[in-house]
């Protein structure tokens, strides 16, 4: 398998944290999306975020910004189906996902994903950890983009649901620290420490 694309899920509406971009709050000396982008970056071949509204905000980014082509915030895998449609622009054949609010996941995501799809002969594979899985870190094959298109249309919503369905697999990651995610001003606070 040649080295996936990767696409940050920025897409949600951040109501916990009172909207706007959560990804965008400071952590340490970057921001959430900057210690996301620091971990995501080395272990692809290039590299987007998925974010709907003014795409102007992000331009000191230096990244692509794909909006949903599902309108109505269909939930991340809306998030997936536009990494899909902008990774097969980009003539690759899959996509690794990473939550923008989760900056501290493993440094090793995109090869402990692909080791699993390549391990069980399939083209999906999430992250999980003793607590669970973890649906918005996986890895995607651009060759099932229309069916997802398909299925949130006629009203998917839940990833889990449809990457089942596709024989999806999974990666175990033995820390759930390592995906924890900034949804609260609390979780911010508790970020700072774990930094």
């Amino acid at each position: 398998m040649k080295q996936p694309l990767g696409v940050i899920l920025a897409g949600g509406q951040a109501t916990r944290m009172g909207g706007g971009d959560k990804g965008m709050l400071t952590l340490g000396d970057s921001t959430i999306l900057g210690h996301v982008i620091a971990r995501l970056e080395p272990q692809v071949a290039g590299l987007a975020l998925n974010a709907n509204g003014d795409p102007a905000r992000f331009a000191g980014l230096g990244l692509p910004v794909i909006a949903d082509s599902i309108g109505g915030f269909a939930g991340p895998l809306s998030g997936v189906l536009a990494g899909l449609d902008w990774a097969a622009e980009q003539g690759a054949d899959h996509i690794v996902t990473a939550a923008a609010d989760t900056p501290f996941f493993p440094c090793d995501l995109v090869p402990q994903l692909i080791y699993a799809a390549e391990q069980a002969n399939t083209g999906i594979a999430l992250a999980r950890t003793p607590d669970g899985r973890h649906p918005t870190f996986g890895l995607w094959p651009v060759a099932l983009r229309d069916d997802l298109r398909q299925a949130l249309q006629d009203g998917l919503r839940k990833v889990v649901l449809w990457t089942d369905k596709h024989g999806g697999t999974i990666a175990d990651f033995p820390k759930d620290a390592a995906f924890f995610n900034v949804n609260t001003p609390d979780d911010l606070a508790t970020a700072q420490g774990m930094l």
